[in-house]
């Protein structure tokens, strides 16, 4: 049975009662959920409770869901749209970091020398740095291997904005992981 087919049978069970059911939602899109999340909030504590918040949005509006479009997109977009609203409600401000464009940055050996666990906390680190879009962007096309498609789908995006924050976010996040290998002990 593929995923689609499963999942309209899910569907259904919830709409006729057996709430459990949507327990496969859950199982299926929590990680993914969480990683876009986070990609705004920048807070592990606050994404979880926003993937919470838009487990309960999407379990409420169920009978809604249209399928014109795969569930996983209605879905994450809840998500983005969830964590959107957190981030204005805390009204935080997001850091941007302005990259010296006429700086050559070194030492890509060194990074790839590390340890794959250091690798990964300096690629998390530049992560919560970037702006929203940048890093949510950067998961979905690179860590989620969304296609520019669904990234626009998921993002309510256009192509060529998606293309431009890729092409951006990729240099910031160079400059940056370059900035935290020159401030490594």
């Amino acid at each position: 049975m593929n995923l689609e087919r499963s999942e309209d049978v899910q569907i259904q069970k919830v709409l006729n009662g057996d709430e459990s059911s949507f327990r496969y939602f859950i199982h299926q899109y929590k990680d993914m959920a969480f990683t876009v999340a986070i990609s705004i909030v920048k807070d592990g504590t606050i994404a979880e409770e926003v993937v919470q918040d838009a487990f309960l949005k999407a379990f409420k509006a169920l009978r809604s869901f249209k399928k014109e479009a795969l569930f996983s997109t209605w879905f994450y977009r809840i998500v983005l749209n969830e964590a959107l609203m957190r981030l204005k409600k805390m009204k935080r401000e997001i850091i941007t970091f302005y990259q010296d464009y006429d700086q050559e940055i070194n030492g890509e050996e060194a990074f790839f020398a590390l340890e794959e666990s250091e690798q990964s906390r300096i690629i998390n680190d530049a992560l919560k740095r970037l702006s929203p879009n940048e890093s949510l962007v950067l998961r979905l096309f690179y860590l989620q291997e969304e296609s520019i498609k669904s990234v626009c789908d998921i993002t309510g995006m256009s192509e060529s904005n998606v293309k431009v924050l890729l092409h951006r976010a990729r240099k910031n996040m160079f400059h940056i992981v370059g900035q935290l290998k020159k401030n490594m002990p």
